[in-house]
């Protein structure tokens, strides 16, 4: 399992990169491992769209299950990752690359702090699968 150490991590599986008041949000590596083959991906959002922290902002079906992706810290919608809708599959190839699902300019880059890092994701992830 794959767990950059460079990201934030939330319990329900979503990670965060953060570069000033940007972010980019993504599912992990975890996430897609659970839910196999990643057949669609419908991102709920676009541009200029204020979320909140937990708001559900796109919904992933597999060949196995269906799941919500939730969003970790709240701002406003910069970009959407439109590839993803033709080429889910890069979710199973490339969740920390490719497969980001949206850009948001953070309202508080403090919201970051109430997220896990790596080592606290990678406790977690190991926890829920024994």
């Amino acid at each position: 399992m794959n767990i950059p150490k460079e990201l934030k991590y939330e319990k329900t599986d979503e990670w965060v990169s953060v570069k000033d008041k940007m972010a980019t949000v993504g599912i992990s590596d975890y996430a897609q491992e659970q839910l196999s083959d990643i057949v669609y991906v419908d991102i709920t959002l676009s541009a200029g769209d204020k979320v909140n922290k937990g708001t559900v902002i796109a919904t992933i079906e597999s060949v196995k299950a269906a799941a919500d992706v939730n969003m970790p810290i709240g701002g406003t919608v910069v970009e959407v990752n439109s590839a993803l809708s033709d080429t889910p599959e890069l979710v199973n190839t490339d969740p920390y690359g490719a497969a980001w699902m949206v850009k948001v300019e953070m309202d508080d880059p403090q919201d970051v702090k109430s997220l896990m890092d790596s080592a606290a994701y990678e406790k977690y992830c190991a926890d829920r699968t024994h």
